[in-house]
């Protein structure tokens, strides 16, 4: 989350402990992210909640991790590069 974020809604991802496959479905280590177990990210269930919601920060995803759910939110998304038909052109 980002602290100084302005708006009063924060897009959270829930995780589970059942493996998905592919990139909506990012594996999450346990430790520094406050996982006590190896866990998946649901970047297909994203959704929003009021910030007040948010009590403290259970832990940090590692770099790497951070950019598999970056990749994962942006195909959740349709963000990113498209590609272009001739139509188009």
């Amino acid at each position: 989350m980002i602290a100084d974020q302005r708006f009063p809604l924060v897009a959270i991802v829930p995780v589970t402990g059942t493996p998905g496959e592919g990139a909506l479905y990012p594996m999450l280590q346990p430790g520094r992210s406050g996982l006590a177990r190896t866990s998946y990210a649901l970047m297909d269930h994203l959704r929003s909640v009021d910030k007040r919601r948010i009590r403290r920060a259970f832990g940090v995803v590692s770099t790497s991790e951070l950019d598999a759910l970056d990749e994962g939110l942006m195909l959740s998304l349709g963000l990113g590069a498209r590609p272009t038909s001739p139509e188009s052109d």
